[in-house]
């Protein structure tokens, strides 16, 4: 790719480019390709000066495979074409960002004659007036509206237009906060959910399957999604069954069955099964909208602290009125009495609850902690108990194959071959684990065995040279299937087990042709992370697997866990978050796998690892998007300290608004300084849901 390095720094690197040289999609092509070579803080394509920027984490190394990327890249369509990234806004976002409120004011405060300023101060009031009628006639209700237009009158028929002033600008001021917050939060979301680009299985017109790029799907392709996979198009079920899970899009937890002649949408995930889809919208676009969705969706899951202070605001309204009454009953002295309406209670209540829960959400994605709603978050905060899958999420999300044993008539390199032939088909760690060595080891092959099935939670049936194949766990290969061990192969699975590896059983025809040990290392700091969630209130911790109880029992002691539960089947482990979640105050359950969404979707939060199953990461009320399990401390702290924080800023708000109420009612204050105070708190409490709940010098981890 052609262009001028301007700057080439440490950790930051920008090209300008020739004209014409990247269009929107060649930019997400090139951007999925430098995630991959370095660890990319951030990335962005500057479309009228043509400059690319990087910002990723420095070594030599880095920066020297990063340049030869960049020389070496060619984009695929290098030819004029209007920019059509798509934004959040660009794609329908309702509220773009007012301006901002403190220039205009200075301006018409300082530079305006007194007869101007009276002029706009009485039509900026008009708006608020017209809207506190409307809907105290139109809905009967004596709300906020209500009470900013009666405080913007009382101002104006008072003639004190620098009081009405002040309090028009604290109005547009708390509204632009709010707006600013929720733009930066919901950008946040938008930038963590949209990714880099995936790769789908296409059938090609021989009917053979081909793995290419998301982008260079054309419609009327066919796309072959199977049991774990992500469905990357709306589009026509052509071929297969599937249960097809929805949540992302309808919210309903159950799957639904999907076959020939069945309509499907991007974003929503096949739970069992393999289905061929007919495109019929394709590309980013659809990919999108469906995330736009979603994060509309999150905007609704408000936490119930945050719907109780919307519905507390409003109820305090009513007595600013009665208060108002009998104020002008009491003193006759309308001037008094309408300093009530100058403070209220409602205002700030209103602003600073969702923007502290905004602003912890933002603050957890700059984390990598996707939190998807408000309510997840008081959840977070609430719950008492805590629940890890082992395989892959308390363990490496790259498990690392450890030995192949063969038996007659097969020998090492046939059986590996096979077994990484059918693994490949499927997104799981410990099959990407088998299809790495392969690779390692330069062991080719071909497409020998017919269409492949997944058995959601046992492992993988398909025919091969005639032959039935099975690979998977000892409880889909022995007690489903009755394929019988020796002794001296049961005597190896011991021994495979008791060194902590997990066991992958192969037979064909009937007969055990291969055991694969899969050696699961832990991820980094998962003791550590035990510990410190113990310490921030969580009573128990709980490890849940599938592994036969000697290997359970010794991993929970090695990885600091007081209960476990082990030879769980995905339905057991359902059963048991099921009680659970019957019996305690919240739980959490943490998995990554296809066979922990049952669980991840009862209980009260689940949470998926980033580099998970997509149904898991789909089921999933909250994410670890660097797959790291230290995440889940930075969640708790987050929930918990938002909380806290809402809880004072009521009290606050309360105490301020009743001593400021105080001074008014006995002429200490005047209407101009109590509006510019009250106003000034609201601003004040709207600006403190916004400072950081963890300081960047503040460990996660002791």
């Amino acid at each position: 790719m052609e262009g001028w390095l301007l700057t080439n720094l440490r950790g930051r690197l920008r090209v300008r480019l020739t004209s014409n040289a990247l269009d929107a999609e060649g930019f997400e092509r090139l951007t999925g390709r430098i995630m991959k070579a370095v660890t990319v803080k951030y990335c962005a394509f500057n479309r009228l000066s043509k400059s690319l920027l990087v910002v990723y984490d420095y070594s030599e190394k880095a920066q020297s495979d990063l340049l030869s990327l960049l020389q070496n890249y060619q984009p695929l369509t290098p030819r004029p074409a209007p920019w059509a990234g798509v934004t959040i806004f660009e794609a329908g976002e309702e509220t773009p960002l007012p301006p901002n409120p403190v220039y205009g004011y200075l301006f018409r405060r300082f530079f305006l004659p007194w007869p101007v300023r009276t002029a706009l101060t009485i039509l900026h009031a008009v708006p608020y007036i017209l809207k506190g009628l409307h809907t105290l006639i139109a809905r009967h209700s004596l709300s906020v509206e209500v009470l900013d237009g009666s405080a913007v009158s009382v101002c104006l028929l008072r003639r004190d237009f620098n009081s009405a002033g002040t309090l028009l600008f604290f109005f547009s001021l708390s509204t632009y906060l709010e707006a600013w917050t929720r733009r930066r939060s919901l950008m946040g979301l938008f930038k963590s959910l949209a990714g880099p680009e995936e790769k789908v299985w296409i059938i090609d017109e021989n009917g053979q399957e081909k793995e290419i790029l998301e982008s260079l799907v054309k419609e009327g392709q066919s796309i072959l999604v199977r049991s774990g996979g992500l469905i990357p198009v709306d589009g026509v079920v052509v071929d297969g069954l599937a249960m097809v899970n929805q949540a992302s899009m309808t919210g309903e937890p159950l799957p639904v069955k999907r076959e020939v002649g069945g309509s499907v949408f991007a974003g929503t995930a096949v739970e069992e099964g393999r289905i061929v889809i007919k495109a019929t919208k394709i590309g980013r676009n659809s990919r999108i909208r469906s995330i736009i969705e979603y994060i509309r969706e999150s905007e609704s899951s408000k936490a119930g602290v945050q719907g109780r202070a919307e519905r507390l605001a409003d109820s305090i309204v009513p007595f600013n009125f009665l208060l108002f009454a009998l104020v002008f009953l009491i003193t006759r002295d309308p001037y008094r009495a309408g300093n009530v309406l100058l403070v209220d209670y409602s205002c700030a209540i209103r602003l600073s609850t969702p923007i502290a829960v905004l602003s912890a959400m933002r603050e957890g994605n700059d984390r990598k902690v996707l939190i998807k709603g408000g309510r997840y978050l008081e959840e977070l905060a609430q719950a008492n108990v805590i629940c890890f899958d082992k395989t892959g999420t308390l363990t490496e999300a790259k498990p690392r194959l450890k030995s192949v044993v063969p038996y007659p008539p097969y020998n090492r390199e046939e059986a590996f071959r096979l077994a990484a032939c059918l693994e490949e088909h499927f997104p799981h760690p410990v099959g990407r684990a088998v299809v790495a060595q392969a690779r390692l080891e330069g062991l080719g092959h071909e497409e020998e065995h017919t269409h492949v099935d997944y058995v959601l939670a046992h492992g993988i049936s398909s025919t091969w040279r005639g032959l039935k194949v099975l690979l998977g766990s000892r409880h889909f290969l022995l007690e489903d299937s009755g394929i019988r061990l020796t002794p001296e192969q049961e005597a190896e699975t011991e021994k495979m087990t008791e060194d902590g590896s997990s066991v992958i059983y192969m037979a064909v025809d009937g007969k055990l042709a291969a055991l694969l040990a899969i050696e699961d290392r832990l991820r980094p700091g998962v003791p550590q992370t035990i510990k410190r969630l113990r310490e921030l209130g969580l009573e128990r911790a709980i490890m849940l697997t599938g592994d036969v109880e000697p290997s359970a029992r010794a991993m929970a002691q090695k990885m600091g866990f007081a209960e476990y539960k082990s030879e769980l089947l995905p339905d057991h482990k359902a059963g048991y978050l099921k009680q659970l979640v019957q019996t305690n105050d919240g739980v959490i359950m943490v998995g990554d796998g296809l066979n922990d969404s049952a669980a991840l979707s009862l209980a009260n939060v689940g949470v998926a690892l980033s580099d998970g199953s997509e149904l898991a990461k789909d089921v999933a009320n909250v994410q670890l998007l660097g797959g790291r399990i230290e995440g889940l401390v930075a969640a708790r702290l987050l929930s918990q300290r938002a909380m806290a924080r809402m809880k004072a800023n009521y009290f606050f708000i309360v105490s301020f608004n009743t001593a400021l109420l105080g001074l008014g009612l006995f002429g200490i204050a005047g209407p101009s300084l109590t509006t510019a105070l009250h106003n000034a708190m609201t601003v004040y409490v709207a600006y403190r849901g916004t400072r950081p709940y963890i300081h960047s010098h503040e460990a996660i981890l002791d």
